[in-house]
């Protein structure tokens, strides 16, 4: 199996697709200005107390005060929260953790207006991406996780991945650790760590402890709260570090400054690796040229359609995801209704297992497949669909078929599940339903590129239009493009893009800055 990683880095956002042999499996994006990504660490105010619910809000600047459980203050928070007073008390000279005193446990069964007081002041991290109506999730529970290692201050515990099976190397990495790890810190050991040399690992627990004490100090001199400590690496970053595998084929980059943040990010963790990441230079766009952009028109939306025209319904409500499984028009199997049925089902469960991940869907799944009578083939079908859900990161969880034939599974819920909308509103009336004839459409753009030349001053620019209308502008021995670049400048590059409607178009100079020219009122 191939995989690749595609990073396409817009002015506004950045998204990352990745590809397992050329299919779309995870899609992520995000805006370059959002905040509040998971990792975060803020030095916070209590705002709020909740007896009721045994919780507080803290203000860390997001438009939802965020979401603190008295559970998720961890059992070492007296001494955490100790540590941080005498933080504060010297500016001049930080406290070293080492020499931080060790507190009792806090009891499990304490309440939290005990605990905290309105207007304290705590370090606080978050652990869920504001969804829907809900601010940030956070914990007191503090940790920097690297490839190999998680670091956790105030924890003496070394833990290894359960996923690692040898107890040879189990206890090989636990004594390790232990050798090397400073005092008032724990350490996970993921399972990437798995044969690992003690150097490697030396080396990234150095990095991590860089990344508390550069936290810890910032909280020390910063006088203002809410105040962003830490911030998690790039998502570009931290989604390669949550995903790399050797086996990689190759990641593409578009952007010079992310290519070699990726770049030396790969030949930290693995030197070998870092020929893989390659910039992007071409002129079509980066999702086009590997064909994501189409498999995102088709992966997303209410209906998804799979083999031989069966297709599933996918909707959201509050509290859960409903997702429908219907046979279509396909034609019927030559074996009779249960064996065509379980055929459906079957690839259903394929293309579902696809989807949790591309969607990045949480919370509760309800499937509604086919009625099956046979005990053996809801067997097969609960079996295919564990199969395929090995390959999720996500904690999850999958029930058997219920005898009303519906399957429940839990998937972990981070961030809200990833909803491109491929339904938009037509870009060129703007939603009014009626457009300037179609056959003006290259006399409009010549109008703007004139514009632009003349009287804006940008000789050199790409203007993105439909694939269709491109092949239209470049036909010819002499084309449209031809005669352009004669009376404007060689400067006019005309672009392909598979993003674009039929009559849409973008300008970008030549730093790949957007340049705004369609106006509203064009369409009247």
């Amino acid at each position: 199996m191939t995989s690749e990683v595609i990073i396409d880095v817009q002015p506004q956002e950045i998204a990352i697709a990745l590809l397992e042999d050329k299919d779309l499996v995870e899609y992520q994006e995000e805006a370059k200005s959002a905040s509040f990504s998971v990792g975060n660490i803020y030095a916070a105010k209590v705002r709020k107390l909740m007896p009721g619910l045994n919780a507080c809000f803290v203000d860390v600047g997001s438009e939802k005060d965020a979401f603190l459980h008295y559970l998720d203050l961890g059992t070492q928070f007296s001494s955490y929260e100790k540590y941080l007073k005498q933080v504060v008390s010297d500016k001049k000279k930080l406290y070293p953790i080492s020499k931080a005193t060790r507190l009792p446990d806090l009891p499990k069964e304490g309440s939290i207006q005990n605990t905290l007081k309105v207007g304290q002041e705590i370090l606080v991290q978050v652990v869920k991406e504001p969804i829907s109506t809900k601010g940030p999730r956070l914990t007191c529970e503090l940790s920097f996780a690297g490839r190999y290692l998680v670091l956790i201050p105030f924890n003496d515990k070394v833990s290894v991945s359960s996923k690692i099976k040898k107890s040879e190397e189990r206890a090989r990495l636990k004594q390790l650790i232990q050798s090397v790890k400073p005092k008032n810190f724990g350490v996970i050991v993921r399972t990437s760590a798995e044969g690992k040399r003690v150097a490697e690992l030396d080396g990234e627990l150095k990095i991590l402890l860089k990344r508390w004490e550069d936290a810890i100090t910032k909280f020390e001199k910063t006088t203002t709260r809410p105040q962003i400590v830490f911030e998690e690496t790039s998502r570009a970053v931290a989604m390669i570090r949550d995903l790399f595998n050797p086996t990689y084929d190759g990641i593409y980059v578009n952007d010079q400054e992310i290519y070699q943040q990726v770049k030396d990010y790969v030949g930290l963790i693995a030197p070998e690796k870092a020929n893989i990441v390659k910039l992007y230079d071409g002129k079509v766009p980066i999702f086009d040229n590997y064909n994501v952009t189409k498999q995102i028109k088709s992966g997303f939306g209410k209906t998804v359609n799979y083999k031989r025209g069966a297709y599933l319904i996918i909707e959201h409500t509050e509290a859960l995801h409903v997702v429908d499984v219907n046979s279509g028009n396909r034609t019927r199997s030559e074996n009779g209704q249960e064996a065509n049925a379980l055929e459906v089902n079957l690839g259903a469960a394929d293309e579902l297992a696809r989807q949790l991940r591309l969607r990045d869907m949480g919370g509760i799944i309800v499937v509604d497949f086919i009625d099956m009578n046979l005990a053996e083939d809801r067997q097969l079908l609960y079996e295919r669909m564990c199969k395929n859900m090995q390959k999720d990161r996500a904690k999850h969880n999958i029930l058997p078929l219920s005898k009303f034939g519906l399957m429940q599974i839990t998937r972990q819920r981070v961030r809200p599940a990833m909803a491109v909308n491929v339904e938009e509103t037509c870009p060129t009336c703007f939603g009014r339903g009626k457009i300037k004839s179609s056959i003006l459409f290259t006399d409009q753009l010549e109008s703007k590129i004139d514009q632009l030349v003349n009287k804006i001053g940008i000789k050199k620019f790409n203007l993105h239009v439909h694939p269709y209308v491109a092949a239209y502008i470049n036909q010819g021995l002499v084309s449209l493009k031809r005669k352009w670049q004669l009376k404007y400048g060689l400067g006019v590059n005309i672009i392909a893009s598979q993003k674009m409607a039929f009559l849409q178009y973008e300008f970008y100079d030549k730093k790949g800055e957007f340049i705004d020219m369609q106006e509203e009122i064009e369409s009247k």
